[in-house]
């Protein structure tokens, strides 16, 4: 197992010790965000918002010792007014770092412009293909994983259950398209049928008439944000849920589950964190989530948490001094934060080796129905396209 945190607790305490000169003290730090807030994605964004803010609260409002201003921008979901936002942010806000986005085809939009003017772009959700491996840049980072490692890890599941054949849906857009690429990549079994829908697209009861009649095995399924909730409800509508495994990613967690309810019973899914992963980052990140918005954080709201935890660890290790791009870049790189999911390190694309879990919907106590973590899958799992990184 990987052995590279660092009490974040420790951390911000030392803080304050660490900054060094006038400059820093007194200019705050300047952190972009480019997130879906409205729209359909918003159910996404909103969350991603939560956790970014709540890690800036727990860390007394400073990063370093310095005051902080966090800007948002609301991307839409489109990828031209996400473009249109980082380039703001860059060129006239003058932010030290953008963090962002909510969706694969904003990212793929603003990746480019970002880096291309050497400022740090550090992604809290998508990681598509590409950026992990040609078109890979020394000032991108993915922490949240590469969009491919959940689905890698549920084909690897799925075959230790001896599940023979699958049919997989997913959008048609770039995340979409890397899901089901990195499912087939593992599964050894039989595609009986591969499903790209309009990113839009709400009404799925075309495509479970057609999984009615392929009788498949198990489904696998990326459906994210609203989208999720739809195809899970209709799924158990059909009478599907309890005849035909339903397994995703990126479909069942906090941000979905209290509209999804019942109906997500037992839908299980692969990822890198769980609400009940038992490591004391995650125990603290999950009360406090509770105690400021009721209810339990998706992993979405974890992965903004961490990224901004991140980025304070680097800044921590450099002085306050985040103007320096190359040595926080080098910081990052380290990885030296204690993570809520756990062993974390970043590989020399710049996106993480860790442990991906298998997830299970359960109503806990509370009544609320969780994506709780059941077992590990594959620990220390690297994505795919690092050796197609040339960086």
């Amino acid at each position: 197992m990987i052995n590279k945190v660092t009490s974040w607790v420790v951390g911000a305490a030392l803080a304050s010790v660490m900054v060094t000169g006038a400059h820093a003290q007194s200019d705050p730090i300047k952190v972009g965000f480019v997130l879906s807030l409205s729209g359909p994605g918003a159910v996404i964004g909103e969350d991603m918002r939560r956790g970014a803010d709540l890690a800036l609260e727990m860390m007394g409002g400073k990063i370093a010792g310095r005051d902080v201003e966090f800007i948002y921008e609301d991307d839409q979901r489109r990828p031209e007014v996400g473009r249109e936002a980082a380039e703001k942010l860059v060129n006239s806000e003058d932010v030290d770092v953008v963090i962002g986005a909510s969706f694969s085809n904003v990212m793929m939009a603003i990746a480019r412009p970002v880096t291309r003017s050497e400022t740090l772009l550090l992604s809290p959700n998508p990681a598509p293909a590409p950026l992990a491996g040609a078109q890979c840049s020394p000032y991108y980072f993915a922490t949240p994983f590469q969009n491919d490692q959940p689905a890698e890890a549920m084909g690897l599941h799925l075959n230790a259950e001896g599940i023979k054949s699958a049919y997989i849906l997913a959008p048609n857009y770039q995340a979409g398209r890397d899901l089901l690429a990195g499912f087939k990549r593992t599964f050894e079994g039989e595609i009986v049928g591969e499903v790209y829908t309009p990113l839009d697209q709400t009404d799925f009861s075309a495509e479970l008439t057609e999984i009615r009649s392929t009788k498949p095995e198990a489904v696998f399924v990326f459906y994210p944000g609203g989208l999720g909730v739809q195809w899970v409800r209709q799924y158990a509508q059909a009478g599907l849920i309890d005849t035909i495994p339903l397994t995703t990613a990126f479909v069942v967690g906090g941000a979905t589950l209290p509209a999804i309810g019942e109906a997500g019973l037992n839908v299980i899914a692969a990822g890198q964190w769980a609400y009940n992963l038992p490591n004391e980052a995650n125990t603290a990140f999950v009360d406090a989530y509770r105690k400021a918005h009721g209810g339990t954080p998706s992993e979405f709201a974890a992965q903004a948490f961490d990224t901004v935890r991140l980025y304070a660890s680097a800044a921590e290790s450099v002085g306050g001094k985040v103007e320096d791009t190359e040595a926080m870049r080098a910081a990052i790189a380290k990885a030296d934060f204690q993570s809520v999911r756990g062993d974390f390190a970043f590989n020399t694309n710049q996106h993480p080796i860790h442990d991906m879990h298998l997830l299970k919907v359960v109503q806990a106590q509370s009544g609320e129905f969780v994506a709780a973590a059941q077992s590990a899958i594959i620990e220390d799992m690297p994505d795919s396209y690092v050796g197609e990184c040339k960086m």
